[in-house]
């Protein structure tokens, strides 16, 4: 579990970051953290990790069935006992002249949980076969799916990917969504931060939005189709309950509020672009 405390962060006290934010992630679930650009995504995820301090407030996590004597910990004392259980993925990668290979074996060190099963497992998902190849000569996206399957295969209890799918192609992206879904367990937290919501449908338990310096929202995918509804509206009565709607091939995909319990499929993006429409009643109904 990750709590946030009355979180502040700035670089310049006259431009915040992020302002007295409070949340709390679970273990056993993966969370997509949305937000336009520049309001603080990927400095919220540095936070958790440890990689950078607050300002004021704290961030603290704690391990189910840890063996651990203190099971609290505060990822800004980078102490081992955390270290070894976070994976950290940046948008940009760093430069490397290892091999798959050389990755493997000097850095997989650093996690007591590696599995070189599972690495073989996802790297081959990802139709990589060669671990002999030289990080320096892949392609972007080649590079960020051989990161993206080290990463999970560390096995850590906390793991933050950074918009892990900018680089992939298609069928990468649908094999990501497999290897994501695969290499989860219920003692994992799994963040990721992107703008591109519809690489993750179908894969998030729960959505946290970023705006204004605040969390808008922390809510499940659960509770967000218990109170709404997505789709294609044909019914003209309800035309004055829409909330958001926008054309496609198939007809007018609306979301409106799900006042009779109708079964719905989650669309994470027409989520997000709602929800800035209608802050305060979001903020009602997730509260």
């Amino acid at each position: 579990m990750i709590e946030v405390r009355d979180l502040t962060f700035f670089y310049k006290k006259r431009k915040l970051i992020l302002d007295n934010i409070t949340c709390s992630l679970q273990s056993g679930r993966i969370y997509g953290l949305l937000g336009k650009n520049g309001v603080g995504k990927t400095t919220l995820l540095h936070l958790m990790a440890g990689l950078k301090f607050p300002k004021l407030g704290n961030v603290q996590v704690s391990f189910s069935n840890s063996e651990e004597v203190d099971n609290l910990l505060i990822p800004q004392r980078r102490k081992v006992n955390f270290l070894r259980d976070v994976f950290f993925l940046n948008e940009q990668m760093p430069d490397s002249d290892f091999t798959i290979e050389q990755l493997e074996k000097h850095t997989s060190v650093f996690y007591p949980h590696f599995s070189t099963s599972d690495f073989d497992t996802y790297l081959q998902e990802f139709e990589i076969v060669d671990k002999k190849q030289k990080l320096s000569k892949l392609s972007f996206g080649t590079k960020k799916k051989v990161y993206i399957a080290f990463g999970l295969a560390c096995n850590t209890r906390l793991i933050f990917l950074d918009e892990p799918t900018n680089g992939l192609d298609i069928p990468s992206k649908s094999s990501f969504r497999k290897i994501l879904i695969k290499a989860m367990t219920d003692d994992k937290t799994i963040v990721v931060s992107t703008h591109q919501a519809r690489d993750l449908q179908n894969v998030l338990d729960n959505i946290i939005i970023l705006d204004n310096n605040q969390v808008l929202l922390n809510v499940s995918a659960e509770k967000i189709t218990e109170k709404l509804w997505f789709g294609i509206e044909e019914n003209a009565n309800y035309t004055d309950k829409i909330l958001y709607q926008e054309d496609n091939v198939a007809g007018l995909a609306v979301v409106r509020q799900n006042k009779g319990g109708e079964e719905s499929n989650l669309d994470v993006e027409m989520f997000f672009n709602a929800s800035f429409l209608n802050k305060n009643l979001f903020k009602e109904l997730f509260s």
